[in-house]
């Protein structure tokens, strides 16, 4: 796996007082127990941001989890001290309304203090509900209109690509969003431009704004839909990081084509009121379900 050159004093994974495990060297020293703590953490940061303001996206958000801890914990080559470093993997957050996994992951990371997590959705902060690249150090794009994520991956790829550049380029992107037009497009032009170094990771939890996918648009079958359009596919446990981070590896082996690796989640996956929910797509916990959700992520 690449190396995360996170500036930091120390070289090696350390633990908080706290009990949180932070990559400050290179993410590979870090067990598989020790991003499952990491994955804890960023769930209790989710429930905690969308709680205190009332408002947000918590089961986009968790299913997201052990996705984006496998890339920024084992994965991705990045610098924290400097977002804007050149030979940086790229991560796109397609499904921009899963906003506060990704702040609580850059805050793991390094990108951010931990005690801006409690601005999200207020006046002036960086946190907005939906990421905007060049506010929030970390985002490369803004995002909230769905279906654009991978067509801007390509757009980063290709511009890989002529300035000789070995990066890659990673979209997340949220399976009722594959709904939309613009998506396929995109995977037509990923295919016919042989982008190899593109890989997009589906959050297939079943779940969109107004209920069960299979009964909105069903997507199935959806692994035949995506080799059609020319793509390597690989199917894997969402919530399993190890599994993760196994089909993460595979997908940097393939040569001449892109990859896609749907990542079957569970929509709102920790709480368990959250889960399999479809009313908790885009509503925040009130002050009793915070509670209960809180005590379950001990």
């Amino acid at each position: 796996m690449t190396e995360n050159t996170n500036n930091s004093a120390s070289t090696s994974a350390e633990k908080s007082a706290a009990g949180v495990f932070y990559s400050t060297g290179a993410p590979g020293t870090l067990s598989i127990e020790e991003m499952k703590v990491i994955a804890r953490k960023i769930r209790r940061e989710i429930i905690t941001m969308i709680g205190g303001v009332g408002s947000g996206h918590p089961g986009g958000s968790l299913s997201a989890v052990e996705i984006l801890t496998a890339l920024y914990f084992k994965v991705l080559k990045y610098n924290s001290a400097d977002p804007q470093w050149a030979d940086r993997d790229r991560f796109i957050l397609s499904k921009g309304h899963a906003a506060p996994a990704l702040y609580a992951t850059l805050a793991a990371a390094g990108y951010l203090p931990e005690s801006e997590l409690c601005t999200l959705r207020k006046i002036d902060s960086r946190l907005q509900g939906h990421p905007e690249c060049g506010k929030t150090p970390g985002v490369e794009m803004s995002a909230g209109a769905l279906g654009q994520g991978l067509s801007f991956g390509i757009g980063v790829s290709l511009a890989g690509r002529l300035n000789n550049q070995d990066y890659r380029t990673y979209v997340l992107m949220g399976d009722g969003e594959c709904e939309e037009g613009q998506v396929w497009e995109a995977a037509m032009a990923a295919a016919q431009f042989k982008l190899d170094k593109l890989i997009a990771i589906v959050d297939n939890n079943g779940i969109q704004l107004d209920g069960w996918i299979k009964n909105i648009m069903a997507l199935e079958p959806l692994r035949q839909k995506w080799e059609s359009f020319g793509w390597n596919v690989i199917e894997t446990d969402g919530h399993d990081v190890g599994q993760v981070i196994e089909a993460l590896g595979k997908a940097r082996l393939v040569t001449g084509q892109p990859t896609v690796i749907i990542a079957h989640t569970i929509k709102g996956k920790g709480v368990s009121f959250m889960e399999n929910n479809p009313d908790f797509h885009g509503k925040a916990p009130n002050a009793d379900e915070l509670k209960i959700a809180l005590k379950e992520l001990e």
